[in-house]
């Protein structure tokens, strides 16, 4: 009897819950110029989450991204405008793939680099731990005779 009560008001608790969520209602009825906004927006990272594209997000940035890009396509401006447009404003970090040029070096090369310097310490501290003599690796003996001593 118990269960049965319990689950009669789960039940009614999840249906109350949900009864106030809206369905989704599309950005747009122009289902061309929302493929090319999502296509324009996964091209682009979502400056709040920075792991994520704009298609991606949910942040409320993103949201007003995609709401602009959506507004410069209806105005007519082409994918790369908009692109130019948004690496003005923000710069070629808001490119998931940004160009390869000074300022964007780091960005390409800095994961290759910590690898290397990472592998060749690796390898200098391997090779001279099998320099070592093989006693540097036994633990230390105690005395018998001296028990250690207690403070």
């Amino acid at each position: 009897m118990f269960e049965r009560t319990v689950f009669i008001v789960l039940m009614v608790l999840l249906g109350w819950t949900s009864a106030g969520a809206k369905q989704a209602v599309p950005a747009s009825n122009d289902v061309a110029l929302e493929a090319r906004v999502m296509d324009i927006s996964s091209e682009l990272r979502c400056l709040v989450c920075q792991n994520q594209t704009i298609a991606d997000s949910h942040a409320d940035l993103a949201i007003d991204l995609r709401q602009q890009i959506r507004e410069m396509l209806s105005r007519g401006m082409t994918d790369a405008q908009i692109r130019n447009y948004m690496t003005d404003r923000y710069g070629d970090f808001v490119l998931y793939k940004p160009p390869l040029n000074t300022s964007t070096a780091l960005l390409w090369f800095g994961p290759a680099i910590l690898m290397i310097v990472a592998l060749a310490s690796l390898y200098l501290m391997l090779r001279r731990r099998l320099r070592m003599d093989a006693q540097a690796f036994d633990p230390e003996t105690v005395d018998e005779q001296d028990p250690p001593a207690l403070h």
